[in-house]
């Protein structure tokens, strides 16, 4: 049986405001929000800290103080960001994944794939302007064996999913998927929990009349002390679930080894692929997309984190929910800005290159602009162009 709260999370992924409207605040353990679209670029200061360009281009939003540099003990986004893309005032963190392009099957160009809204900016009618949705939730167990849900500590940041995967991982949940969706589904995403039955770990291998989501599952477990580790994921851990249905979702105890539970972060991506829905690009169970990072198979899927809350602002919106806070609904605890103010907080390139838009397309040799692919050669597991 599907926990309570779980039917609701599915219900609110379909329709957030009529689901809502309809159960109670008690209900809701997580903050859903929209976050637009604050630069597309060549940059990845949690990776690649100090480099520009960086191999491979990343869609970003949130606060404008974004940078190839942000050192975990000394940045403090709040205070050196001036506005943030994300619909609630009082968050500066950045969240960034990386682009998808079409390589043309004809000619071996590629193009970079747009995003769409997901919905609308929390409390306006706006649609954001490509972007992302963002969750932080509790765990979705039934209950939280940890007591509390700890907010992160300034400096906090990590990554979900691997780069270099090219196959099916066994080893961790299931965190990072693709869903392929209907005509019907093009506005909220879809119907169901993140990463089920409905979703693969790889691109669809189909035409996507609604385009497709990509969704990145964080961990909910910290090791209390370290806001970084060298490969960005061995300080938290994902608490193990007990249910099928919940896959990464938070269970309810954090292992031994990272015992502080933090709020799970998820991000929805909403590719608009409806333009290269050719019935020739799709033949034969082949697929045209890839990663920019030059992943054709989309398991190298990823994510990345970047916490830059202001004072205590999630702490208080993660212990209001079910009371004053849940799901779209947390304007008595946290401050939602215009929708116009979200959606017009952008930040130049700070690696100035035309980033694959419908005016470029990328010859595949000689290299004339790199549209934000990542430049290779006889990389195993990469496309080659």
């Amino acid at each position: 049986m599907i926990p309570t709260h779980l039917t609701v999370f599915i219900a609110l992924l379909h329709g957030a405001h009529h689901a809502f409207a309809q159960t109670s605040l008690g209900s809701s353990d997580f903050i859903r929000f929209g976050c637009s679209q604050l630069v597309i670029e060549r940059t990845d200061p949690l990776v690649n800290p100090g480099l520009n360009p960086t191999p491979h281009m990343h869609q970003v939003v949130g606060g404008n103080s974004f940078n190839v540099t942000m050192d975990p003990y000394t940045i403090d986004p709040p205070k050196t960001s001036t506005c943030t893309s994300c619909i609630y005032k009082e968050d500066t963190s950045n969240y960034w994944t990386a682009s998808i392009y079409f390589r043309s099957p004809e000619n071996g160009t590629f193009k970079r794939v747009p995003q769409k809204a997901n919905g609308r900016l929390n409390g306006t009618l706006l649609p954001q302007d490509g972007g992302l949705t963002v969750y932080y939730m509790l765990p979705f167990g039934g209950q939280n064996l940890n007591k509390t849900t700890k907010a992160f500590t300034p400096g906090f940041r990590m990554l979900a999913g691997d780069p270099t995967l090219r196959s099916n991982n066994t080893k961790t949940p299931f965190a990072i998927c693709h869903r392929c969706l209907k005509e019907s589904e093009g506005i909220m995403g879809g119907d169901g929990a993140p990463c089920d039955k409905n979703d693969t770990p790889y691109f669809p291998k189909k035409m996507c009349p609604g385009g497709i989501r990509a969704t990145v599952i964080f961990p909910s477990c910290w090791d209390g002390k370290n806001v970084d580790s060298p490969d960005h994921r061995s300080h938290v851990a994902y608490a193990p679930s007990s249910s099928p249905y919940l896959g990464a979702l938070a269970g309810d105890k954090c292992p031994a080894s990272h015992p502080v539970r933090i709020p799970q972060v998820m991000y929805e991506i909403m590719f608009d692929t409806r333009q290269f829905n050719n019935e020739k690009y799709w033949a034969n169970g082949k697929q045209p997309l890839v990663y920019s990072f030059g992943d054709p198979t989309g398991y190298g899927a990823h994510g990345d984190y970047l916490f830059g809350w202001k004072g205590d602002a999630l702490q208080r919106g993660m212990d209001s929910l079910g009371k004053t806070c849940g799901s779209e609904y947390c304007d008595q605890v946290l401050t939602i800005q215009d929708g116009k103010d979200a959606i017009g907080c952008t930040k130049p390139q700070q690696a100035v290159e035309d980033v694959g838009n419908d005016k470029c397309e990328c010859r595949p040799l000689p290299i004339v602009n790199f549209c934000g692919m990542w430049k290779i050669q006889n990389t195993r597991g990469r496309v080659q162009y």
